[in-house]
């Protein structure tokens, strides 16, 4: 019996779903609403690239092997420090005669759903790969269920500016929603890959005024030169107070909404503190702690909603992908980026 959310596929603990196992089951044989991928290529998410970076000194050979030894020790890309993992692309080699997602053999697809709850073998050793950067060629297969969440890779841009985008395409949609006509916006990380789509998104949406938070005078004079932000600041993410004196300055008060697009830990009382009483705060980073968010709020007496980003949000994919193609600007913030890594 293959269950749609994929509980057939967890080795262990049994009983939880595929996100929480520690171990899941990565055979390519599929099920009858099952999809078997032929990876090209991984892209690890942001806080879990930066947390084996990190840890290894920039060795990428040590860190390509702890992704190997993650991948064969759970079958899934689960980083056990960040718990996050990421996304793929690849080719469809198989589809099950139930599968509700609409493939067939060949489609070239992004999957929407995070590497850690994703079946995944890697079978090349991902020698292709000098672990310097977020994004992973790859050869292997990775398993889709019947709940997951995928996309046909478009025709009209290359896959890893692709992969780029559709990895972080939740962060604008929910901006979007979020933000209302005359809102003043605040973006932690406004000249990465989700804050450029998020500032974008916030000015579709008819924000009055925003401003985007970067951490050093190189990134500040990118975001600049994109025009996509009314201000640019440069602050310090996890110093509360200069956080907030930033984006006052910058916006003439706290803003309405503080979208938090940064891969570091300890940007959440900053976060809080930036924003008006009655704002909102959506915390899209992978290193957010939760509870540090919900009792430095108490704790500051702070009127907030706060919001987590779960990365879905119907159409996002084409949300952001309408964006890049609309947007100069943010295309470029993009492929600087990848030409960086």
């Amino acid at each position: 019996m293959t269950s749609p959310v994929g509980l057939h596929r967890v080795v262990e603990p049994a009983g939880v779903l595929p996100q929480a196992a520690w171990r899941v089951d990565n055979r390519p044989e599929i099920g009858p609403n099952e999809v078997r991928i032929r990876v090209e290529r991984l892209n690890l998410d942001a806080a879990s690239f930066r947390q084996l970076h990190e840890k290894h000194g920039g060795d990428g050979e040590a860190v390509r092997a702890e992704v190997l030894g993650i991948v064969e020790s759970r079958g899934k890309m689960h980083n056990p420090v960040t718990g996050s993992g990421g996304m793929l692309i690849g080719v469809v080699e198989a589809a099950g005669v139930r599968s509700p997602l609409g493939l067939t053999e060949g489609d070239r697809v992004a999957t929407l759903v995070s590497l850690t709850l994703t079946p995944l073998r890697i079978t090349d050793g991902l020698k292709g790969w000098d672990g310097a950067s977020e994004q992973v060629p790859a050869e292997g297969h990775a398993i889709l269920f019947a709940r997951s969440i995928v996309a046909k890779l478009p025709d009209d841009l290359p896959g890893e500016l692709a992969l780029a985008v559709l990895d972080v395409c939740g962060a604008p949609a929910l901006t979007q929603r979020v933000v209302q006509t005359g809102d003043t916006v605040a973006v932690l990380g406004g000249a990465g890959k989700s804050g450029s789509l998020a500032l974008a998104a916030a000015r579709r949406a008819g924000a009055r005024r925003t401003v985007g938070i970067v951490p050093t005078q190189h990134e500040a004079a990118r975001l600049r030169a994109a025009g996509i932000a009314d201000e640019v600041a440069i602050a310090d993410a996890r110093d509360p107070v200069a956080l907030a004196e930033a984006v006052t300055r910058a916006l003439g008060k706290p803003a309405d909404v503080t979208v938090v697009c940064v891969d570091v830990p300890g940007c959440e009382h900053g976060a809080i503190l930036a924003t008006d009483d009655g704002g909102t705060v959506i915390f899209f980073s992978m290193a957010t702690s939760f509870a540090a968010a919900a009792l430095g709020a108490e704790g500051l007496a702070a009127d907030v909603t706060m919001l987590v980003g779960n990365g879905y949000v119907p159409g996002h994919a084409e949300f952001a992908l309408d964006l890049l193609r609309s947007e100069p600007a943010v295309r470029t913030l993009f492929e600087q980026r990848l030409r960086a890594d």
